[in-house]
């Protein structure tokens, strides 16, 4: 018989039939997936076989993984030489971010959108608590979100508390795999609660003292949408550690330098010190932004293992 993957609690998880049918499943033996060494060999999203282990009980053992179509992963936060598959199989991938309460670097979100573009999924990046902003922070908000649509990414500004309908993100969401990340206190579970009221994710506030968000989704988890397609929750971020990318590789990945890549003169140019490197020459003529190749730099040096 065959499921999708809809929550994983680390040994155990829940998978749904086609029949609509929630299973209690774990897994046979070891999976290892085109060599991935990842601390979770199963992720939400995934289809799955299952066998029929306890009918009384709805309990069932995992007994293959069917091919994924991708998957988001990450760095893993406990093991750093392995990596942790965000969730597979996904159509789009919508980061939560925010200016205030607490702020979302500019840092994060390139890394998540690098790692995005890494597996071929469509970003987009939803600004929460545009209610907060004063002047300083609509300022930051209109330049981050020039540069992303000018490189193809879809922006979107709101109010988690002040929507009412949520008709806009309805039409995004509809009949689309969706992962929804974010550090955690952006909105996440608000957002969940907005589009599901059924849901009713817990929700936290930012703490006072530091500014940061408190932790309430402690696993992946998905969700069917009424109107058509699934999201994915995921657990809050505090950092978005980048994985299985050579350093040659990673402009490849931003693609405003991208499309300039054959104009550097060497091939395998990291557009740091090297002569003739268009990377630099369009940072210069401001047709790539400043802060963009200051993202790439640093990730870069990350990829040496150095802290972030």
């Amino acid at each position: 018989m065959q499921a999708i993957v809809y929550k994983s609690t680390g040994s155990w998880y829940q998978i749904k039939d086609a029949a609509g049918k929630t299973w209690n499943a774990r897994m046979k033996g070891v999976f290892k997936l085109d060599g991935i060494t990842s601390t979770n060999p199963i992720a939400v999203g995934d289809v799955v076989e299952f066998d029929v282990e306890n009918s009384k009980e709805n309990s069932v053992i995992i007994t293959q993984i069917r091919d994924r179509r991708n998957y988001i992963n990450r760095q893993s936060p406990r093991i750093k030489s392995q990596q942790h598959i965000v969730a597979s199989n996904v159509d789009q991938s919508l980061l939560i971010a925010t200016l205030k309460e607490p702020r979302t670097s500019p840092g994060f979100i390139d890394r998540f959108l690098v790692t995005s573009e890494m597996y071929h999924v469509h970003a987009m990046v939803l600004f929460n608590k545009l209610d907060l902003y004063r002047e300083k922070e609509m300022g930051k908000f209109e330049k981050l979100r020039d540069v992303y649509e000018s490189i193809g990414y879809k922006v979107i500004a709101t109010s988690f508390r002040e929507q009412k309908d949520y008709k806009e993100l309805k039409e995004i969401l509809r009949d689309k795999v969706t992962l929804v990340s974010g550090h955690s206190g952006v909105g996440k579970s608000t957002f969940i609660n907005g589009i599901l009221p059924g849901v009713q994710a817990k929700t936290k506030d930012v703490s006072g003292w530091s500014g940061k968000g408190q932790h309430t989704t402690t696993f992946a988890e998905m969700y069917d949408l009424p109107f058509g397609g699934k999201i994915i929750d995921t657990p809050g971020m505090k950092e978005f550690g980048i994985v299985g990318v050579e350093k040659p590789e990673l402009s490849g990945y931003f693609p405003e330098m991208r499309t300039r890549l054959r104009d550097c003169q060497f091939n395998n140019c990291l557009h740091i010190n090297e002569p003739g490197c268009a990377i630099k020459q369009a940072v210069i003529d401001e047709m790539i932004d400043e802060d963009r190749y200051v993202s790439y730099y640093n990730i870069l040096e990350s990829l040496d293992g150095k802290k972030y």
